[in-house]
């Protein structure tokens, strides 16, 4: 199995993740988007979409969009598993997933800097305040389902990690690295502390991978 991922990619961040809980080997092949190397031929082929993560079976099966990969390896490899059993508890974990893949995150990926920059000529101070603002609401809207909710436990949705925590921790990741205070969302705090415990989501971190730059990457 290859599994095309970027350091400072969210979407590759949650799936190394789930690859890390499953246990499951990989060949890993890094696609420095820096460099515009998702744009290259040899990897258009691999996603049109020219989009990280992509993972890719043994038999040439091609997988993209990291939360389709995050169901597919929970229903391949289904221990531990990211789901809960019962369908509202599995409801609530997808969307508190899809609240921050494909609600808050979107917003925040390289195309969307690029073309506020470039074609919108917006001004740095403008960028930063657009990436505060989706990175807080959406934060806000975490803490708001999470709170004083009876199935949110250790984790998000019980005390074990889901879907959930693992879209979550990568959220909070930005929110630290913009300097966002997060006394407001305690709950949040709480979670991302406590998943970020285990190897499995610390040895997935941006900073913590072969590909990051040497200068920024966490020490042991």
């Amino acid at each position: 199995m290859k599994f095309f991922s970027f350091w400072r990619s969210l979407a590759s961040f949650r799936v190394r993740i789930a690859l890390n809980l499953k246990n499951v080997p990989t060949e890993v092949i890094f696609v420095d988007i820096d460099a515009s190397a998702h744009r290259a031929p040899e990897y258009k082929r691999i996603n049109p979409q020219m989009a990280l993560p992509a993972l890719v079976e043994d038999d040439g099966t091609t997988l993209f969009q990291s939360l389709a990969i995050l169901e597919y390896l929970d229903e391949k490899y289904p221990s531990p598993p990211l789901l809960p059993a019962d369908p509202a508890g599995r409801a609530r974990v997808r969307a508190l997933a899809l609240m921050v893949a494909c609600e808050g995150h979107p917003l925040l990926t390289p195309r969307v800097r690029r073309y506020l920059d470039h074609e919108l000529n917006l001004r740095d101070t403008q960028q930063v305040a657009w990436r505060r603002h989706w990175i807080v609401e959406t934060l806000a809207a975490l803490e708001g389902h999470l709170a004083d909710n009876k199935a949110t436990g250790r984790f998000c949705h019980g005390d074990a990690p889901t879907l959930a925590d693992i879209c979550m921790v990568g959220h909070v990741t930005v929110a630290i690295t913009q300097q966002i205070d997060l006394k407001t969302c305690p709950t949040v705090q709480r979670i991302f502390e406590t998943a970020m415990a285990l190897p499995e989501f610390a040895n997935a971190h941006p900073l913590a991978q072969p590909d990051t730059p040497e200068a920024m990457r966490l020490k042991a």
